[in-house]
């Protein structure tokens, strides 16, 4: 007869199930969810986009930059991940700052394993709308990707392509509601 589980046996077994689902989600993550294309608000001129170093429309540098990496705004590290040193500091805005994504505009902080790995990994690489050509670099809004045919869309053509690419599986194209 086999050994009855203790409490802390069967906790660790149940943290280690956990941590492996949020292991394996990490890579299905929608690029939506992405820090590197979350919505921002200008400072200046109020208008609403997708996250930058500088403003689309008026080129205004954003005073509470966000990670595009870890979506961090405050740099709460005392030692160890930091590029730049700041000991026994918090720091925010521009003092967080390590460099700028080339391919999707935004900050990413000073971390090391920011700076070393958000270029490579950046969802927004090969980003280019399938409706309009526009690329991050002539789009002031986020982008998305289509959920039948998985191409990248900007924020002005997501739902009008969504609308022309989606597929009807049924015998009539009639409302189902007025039968």
């Amino acid at each position: 007869m086999p050994k009855k589980k203790t409490g802390a046996r069967k906790k660790a077994e149940k943290q280690k199930m956990r941590q492996k689902e949020i292991r394996q989600a990490k890579d299905n993550v929608s690029i939506v969810d992405h820090p590197c294309n979350f919505v921002m608000e200008c400072d200046k001129c109020r208008r609403r986009q997708k996250t930058r170093a500088f403003c689309y429309f008026c080129s205004h540098v954003q005073k509470l930059p966000v990670c595009a990496s870890c979506a961090k705004t405050k740099c709460m590290m005392k030692s160890g991940d930091c590029v730049i040193k700041h000991p026994g500091q918090y720091t925010t805005g521009m003092g967080m700052v390590g460099a700028i994504c080339d391919y999707c505009e935004a900050w990413v902080c000073h971390g090391r394993k920011c700076l070393s790995t958000h270029a490579c990994e950046c969802p927004l690489q090969d980003a280019l709308c399938l409706e309009c050509d526009r690329g991050i670099w002539d789009s002031g809004g986020r982008f998305f990707k289509c959920a039948y045919c998985d191409n990248f869309l900007c924020e002005d053509d997501q739902f009008e392509h969504q609308a022309s690419c989606q597929i009807l599986e049924a015998e009539n194209f009639k409302c189902m509601s007025k039968f």
